[in-house]
């Protein structure tokens, strides 16, 4: 019998990543890092704007984040920047205390992140149903979409033949060759076309000015009092929890279209890392973006740390040393790929007549709750929480249902056995005392519990009221069946629960 030893230069050669040695993998992931550097510009600039920071801020967080997440997160290919959720949350702190506040919530936020993450915030998702998973991806879907009309709406005509033109470039360019992303062919062509033609169209460059040089790091101006970090802390704690929710629901849809799986934890902590970094360099802070993820992954193909890096680096270098050539290109380019984005998140099967037919109304209806409030409020994370406790509610209601009481009579008359079905929690046992004959029963009765289980305090409660109910009549219960969960919790509580006598 022999073994093979692998060699020193081979164990390396297994070390190394994907993109180090397949030529055609690391081709993809250059060219899907340079697609969504493109799309980041404009996108980092709006969020900036919405924000009430200069342009630059947004630039600059969306660099930071990008190449420390691609190093310390743990979902690979995932794209973290500057986002409309963060800067929604954070716009009324620097609107009322200025920049200085702004900046130091985002490195508190950062540390909320790592504290959260480390305290295993991440394991929570597995309580988010599928029907809000989907509510989610399909309102993202819409987000994406709305968030292109502005640039749609009161612009020179020339602007909707472009985007069309972008649209079937980005549908038939693949049939011809997918070595190049078809939105950076896209991209090319519209800008040459508008450049060469001297077609008057809105450009990236009338969105804002883009930076001149690399970001230093710095601290923020605030002073380091307690008042101060009672400001600031609210608002740190909100973005906290906003980026951490838009980020675990991104990674774990890029795990579904990837079929791989990724360290929730070591995401959580990783963007809080990002943010640390992000805001001693001056910048306004982010969370993992969907759309840029969508473009990177779905899009593009990427599904390496490579990509990711390679967004951050090239945006910076596209603002710095192409600056120029990055603002002709004209926003019909980016919203054609943007609208793109949005058709190909959105989840056509769970809208198809044939799939509303089989599926239950109360998941329809979580899903629909779920798209409403994300589209209402522009927030996602409120979106999943709604969605979320909905999805709660409707199955603690039919779970609910499940506790079923069943007596049989000893033949002699001198006893009754009540056997419980279903499970035993504050939903269902509030029904319970109800269903036992407590005046004409005889004077032995024996509760059968093999077949449920206590859940909470509510159960042993219950059962506490049916002794008492029993024993006020002169008559005597034994419960039976208990499995050992079931019976510690009983034994630890029963007697000495409020109002159970």
């Amino acid at each position: 019998m022999s073994t093979s030893v692998l060699s020193p230069a081979a164990r390396l050669r297994g070390l190394r990543p994907d993109w180090l040695s397949d030529p055609k993998v690391w081709r993809t992931e250059v060219l899907a890092g340079l697609v969504v550097a493109l799309a980041l510009i404009p996108e980092a600039i709006s969020f900036s704007i919405i924000a009430g920071v200069d342009p630059v801020i947004g630039l600059f967080a969306s660099f930071t984040m990008a190449v420390t997440i691609s190093i310390v997160g743990g979902r690979r290919a995932m794209i973290s920047a500057a986002t409309g959720a963060v800067a929604l949350v954070i716009a009324p702190l620097n609107r009322e205390h200025g920049f200085g506040y702004l900046v130091a919530a985002v490195i508190l936020a950062g540390v909320f992140q790592i504290l959260l993450g480390a305290l295993g915030v991440a394991k929570l998702m597995r309580f988010v149903p599928r029907s809000v998973m989907i509510g989610f991806v399909n309102a993202l879907a819409i987000l994406i979409f709305m968030a292109q009309v502005p640039e749609m709406h009161d612009v020179p005509w020339p602007v909707y033949p472009l985007i069309i033109g972008g649209l079937a470039l980005m549908v038939f360019f693949p049939k011809v060759t997918k070595v190049i992303p078809a939105p950076l062919v896209s991209i090319v062509i519209l800008t040459v076309i508008t450049v060469a033609a001297g077609i008057a169209v809105p450009t990236v460059g009338d969105k804002g000015d883009l930076p001149s040089s690399l970001p230093v790091p710095g601290l923020p101006d605030v002073p380091f009092t307690m008042d101060a970090l009672s400001t600031i802390a609210p608002y740190a704690l909100a973005m906290a929890l906003v980026g951490l929710m838009e980020s675990l629901m991104t990674a774990k849809l890029v795990d579904d279209i990837t079929d791989t799986h990724s360290s929730k934890t070591r995401e959580s902590i990783g963007q809080g890392i990002a943010n640390i970094v992000t805001g001693f360099f001056g910048g306004m802070g982010g969370c993992a973006m969907i759309g840029q993820t969508m473009i990177n992954v779905r899009v593009s193909g990427a599904r390496t740390r490579l990509s990711t890096f390679l967004a951050g680096g090239f945006l910076m270098v596209l603002c710095i040393v192409f600056g120029p050539v990055v603002s002709d290109i004209p926003m019909a380019a980016l919203v054609a790929v943007m609208v793109m984005v949005s058709f190909a998140t959105f989840d056509w099967h769970s809208i198809a007549p044939r799939t509303l037919r089989r599926m239950p109304a109360g998941e329809i209806t979580v899903m629909v709750l779920t798209v409403a409030v994300v589209v209402a409020t522009h927030n996602l994370a409120i979106g999943v929480v709604a969605g979320t406790i909905t999805a709660m509610v409707i199955f603690a209601k039919r779970v609910a249902h499940l506790a079923n009481v069943t007596a049989s009579f000893d033949p002699d008359g001198d006893s009754v056995v009540y056997s419980v079905t279903g499970e035993l929690f504050f939903a269902s046992s509030n029904d319970l005392v109800g269903q036992f004959n407590y005046a004409t029963d005889p004077d032995k009765v024996v509760i059968d519990l093999t077949a449920t289980h206590i859940w909470d305090a509510s159960s042993v409660a219950a059962l506490d009221a049916i002794e008492t109910k029993y024993a006020q009549r002169g008559k005597t219960v034994e419960i039976i069946g208990l499995n050992k969960p079931s019976a510690q919790i009983h034994e630890k509580l029963s007697g000495e629960l409020a109002g159970s006598h």
